[in-house]
């Protein structure tokens, strides 16, 4: 996004622009509004500045209020001195001085439909300035921060004549003839106008455009004062006059905001695309990875075999080589954990898969406490054991069946 600004020329419109290659300012004429736009695209940051045949200034001497009763008044006294409806047009104002309870204000309005008139090349490209505002008002911000100043410059074929207070337009009109005016009697005219507006006439500046040197002898003539040669602003002095109606306000923004939506967009669908892709290049390596485990299982099957048929093989003759499984020594720990003489046993049978142990208790919770005992015995964890109920005899003996199975 570029930062421009379009200015009326002496013939046609200057775009001043600040390339993103080197950063310096250039200025470039082009002979119409058409022909600028043509070089803007809608997220250019553009303030147009208005000529002065398209806008009416006034100086007013009002109360000081602040806030909106100020902007009120103005309104009011703007209303009186234009011939169509404050609706219709769009206005701005800055403050030149305040004291003695009163303060001095530059008000500008430019007619609504008018604007969209000359702005037309650029709403037709969908490109909505930043701002809207005047360019005699650029011109005294930036050559006369203070004091009283008479700017004499070209303007879309025309010569203007503005005054500024203190940095700010005071009085500005055009000058009937251009280049060509007998400026012996307009300039006394002028001051004596600027005089009755309660603008004094003591320049402490006399601005003259490069354009219009061959005018400097007239003018000091005219004015008995001597005279400074201006170029082109580059860039322009911001200035607080905003004559962008509040329609174009609204659609800017909406441009903004849609402009802000694109760029999402656009991140998600990149972000969407990296994603995508980081998931295609995982799954390929996952692939790759799978053709090589298949290869390593494949090229390590026989020594796989081998080990799986050993570890079955040492399975199947644990019970003949391993002490914990052998026969005596299971019946060794059994009748350790015998809880008392109450408890008998009278059958015991072992296999490749099971040992099973039967017996008779004088009472269930000795079989019981037999189980348990069986069950936490250090040298019997080689197996799981798991009893049933006890079945109770006339005698009130018990019977159990203990059995256990290697984990």
């Amino acid at each position: 996004m570029g930062k421009f600004f379009l200015v009326p020329g002496a013939e046609g419109w200057n775009l001043i622009s600040r390339p993103a290659e080197n950063g310096n300012w250039r200025v470039r004429a082009f002979p119409s509004l058409d022909a600028a736009a043509e070089t803007l695209s809608t997220d250019d940051d553009v303030v147009l500045a208005l000529p002065i045949s398209m806008v009416l200034a006034q100086r007013m001497r009002l109360p000081s209020v602040e806030g909106s009763e100020l902007r009120e008044m103005v309104r009011i006294q703007l209303e009186k001195a234009l011939p169509f409806s404050t609706e219709e047009v769009t206005s701005d104002f800055e403050v030149i001085e305040q004291a003695n309870g009163e303060c001095v204000i530059s008000a500008v309005a430019v007619q609504n439909q008018r604007l969209t008139e000359i702005a037309a090349p650029l709403l037709n490209r969908g490109v909505i300035p930043r701002a809207v505002t005047v360019y005699a008002a650029q011109r005294v911000a930036t050559h006369a921060g203070k004091g009283c100043a008479l700017f004499i410059y070209p303007e879309s074929g025309a010569l203007v004549s503005a005054i500024s207070e203190n940095g700010k337009l005071s009085f500005a009109r055009t000058i009937d003839g251009g280049v060509a005016a007998p400026l012996e009697l307009e300039l006394p005219q002028l001051t004596m106008t600027a005089e009755l507006q309660g603008i004094t006439a003591s320049f402490q500046n006399v601005l003259v455009d490069e354009k219009c040197f061959g005018l400097r002898d007239k003018i000091e003539q005219a004015l008995a004062a001597p005279t400074e040669t201006m170029a082109i602003e580059t860039p322009p002095a911001s200035t607080g006059l905003n004559l962008l109606p509040q329609a174009w306000r609204d659609e800017r923004l909406r441009q903004v905001r849609r402009e802000q939506w694109k760029k999402r967009l656009v991140l998600g669908g990149i972000a969407y695309g990296a994603i995508v892709a980081l998931a295609l290049i995982q799954l390929g390596y996952l692939k790759f990875r799978e053709r090589q485990l298949d290869r390593q299982i494949k090229r390590d099957a026989p020594r796989t075999v081998f080990v799986r048929e050993a570890a079955n093989n040492w399975k199947a003759l644990a019970p003949a080589i391993d002490p914990h499984f052998y026969p005596i020594e299971i019946l060794l720990h059994l009748f350790d954990s015998l809880p008392s003489q109450d408890v008998r046993i009278t059958a015991y049978n072992q296999s490749a898969r099971q040992i099973s142990v039967e017996g008779e208790a004088n009472k269930a919770a000795l079989a019981y406490q037999f189980a348990d005992k069986v069950k936490k015995h250090p040298d019997l964890q080689s197996f799981t054991f798991d009893m049933q109920s006890p079945r109770i005899l006339p005698n009130d003996h018990a019977q159990f069946r203990l059995e256990g199975r290697p984990r």
